[in-house]
């Protein structure tokens, strides 16, 4: 089982792979033809579980590959863990036509894609997310980027891979914390794109299990990348309708800085976000009450957090938020739910809006 989705950027296009027991080597081969030095970045707990196997089918197509092994967690997408990468390249006398490979999740994709972007001022990389929230949405795109202490993602660049390798079966080591944290992207794009989506993950009867189900997961995988490649395709460098994917993100990475990042797991955060966006959406009348209620069942049941955490208070998230990326003009725009199936950005909302609506959410916990 294998199939292909482009990603349509004319001269910057490339493939998405997604199946089970991916020839890694020739697949990055037919990504990369002229590369022979390509350096493997991953961490400290993908390693032995898939470095020594993706080396060797990438020895047995020519590459001579270094490797850079970093410590596992968002805490550690940080300047020193990229300047690691950096010096690995430097140390093994690579120059622009190496390339990079990223064997992880979001955390080492982001990094990788990075230090692609600013090495010799730019090489060619590929992705090998080994994570349901990588394979859905963050190996996708061409967004790269490490974490500053007071906000999330705001070193980076708009850098695309040379392809994408999602195979299925490295799931199978996923821990059950990281494969609901997938779900909270997941989602996001029922939310954002396709009600009929939404849907179909309400009646999924065991979201636990969702790894088990090779054929399910398939189906899920493909259409997150389908979606995310068409709002890319029209607005690459987040200009207009791309900043729908960031729905839920904007309380999320607040979260991720008020509790240190790595203390949740971004998608646990983007679970929470897109709970609090409905919130939001729901005072202002944008979607029913029936509608808010079947976001919260679906969170819930994809067992990621649904109440905001007790030390963390209204003024703490617009204080977070004022470093968001999508702040324009000192005002922080929302991405907020239209119902189910459709967003739309918004720039009128007060901050003592925001905070009487986590206030009440607190309240309640999250509860009508």
């Amino acid at each position: 089982m294998q199939h292909t989705l482009q990603v349509e950027l004319k001269e910057r296009s490339y493939p998405i792979v997604i199946g089970q027991d991916l020839s890694y080597g020739s697949l990055v081969r037919q990504a990369l033809p002229q590369v022979q030095e390509l350096m493997v970045v991953t961490n400290a707990t993908i390693a032995p579980l898939y470095l020594e196997k993706c080396t060797a089918m990438l020895k047995a197509e020519g590459f001579h590959v270094h490797q850079v092994i970093l410590p596992d967690g968002e805490a550690y997408k940080t300047v020193d863990s990229y300047m690691q990468i950096m010096t690995a390249l430097i140390e093994a006398n690579l120059a622009r036509d190496c390339a990079l490979l990223a064997l992880g999740g979001g955390v080492i994709g982001d990094m990788t894609g990075f230090a692609a972007a600013t090495f010799n001022r730019g090489v060619a990389y590929v992705q090998l997310p080994t994570t349901l929230l990588a394979m859905v949405d963050s190996s996708v795109g061409g967004k790269t980027a490490i974490n500053h202490p007071l906000g999330k993602n705001l070193i980076g660049a708009f850098y695309q891979p040379k392809a994408v390798l999602a195979d299925l079966n490295t799931l199978d080591t996923l821990p059950p914390r990281e494969v609901s944290a997938g779900m909270g992207e997941v989602i996001k794009y029922g939310m954002l794109y396709d009600a009929d989506f939404f849907t179909k993950l309400e009646h999924i009867p065991h979201l636990d299990a969702i790894c088990a189900d090779k054929a399910l997961l398939a189906a899920i995988v493909e259409r997150c990348c389908a979606i995310k490649a068409e709002v890319v395709v029209q607005d690459e460098r987040e200009g207009g309708i791309r900043a729908w994917l960031n729905l839920g993100h904007t309380f999320a990475h607040a979260l991720e800085a008020f509790l240190g990042f790595g203390t949740w797991l971004h998608g646990e955060a983007v679970g929470l976000g897109l709970l609090l966006a409905s919130y939001l959406a729901l005072q202002r009348g944008l979607m029913t009450e029936d509608e808010y209620q079947r976001v919260h069942h679906l969170v819930a049941a994809c067992r990621l957090p649904t109440q905001i955490p007790e030390a963390m208070q209204p003024q703490d998230f617009i204080a977070a938020m004022r470093h968001d990326k999508k702040v324009k003009g000192g005002v922080i725009r929302y991405v907020l739910p239209l119902g189910i199936g459709r967003c739309q950005v918004f720039a009128d909302v007060a901050d003592d809006e925001v905070c009487a609506m986590l206030a009440a959410f607190k309240a309640h916990k999250g509860l009508r």
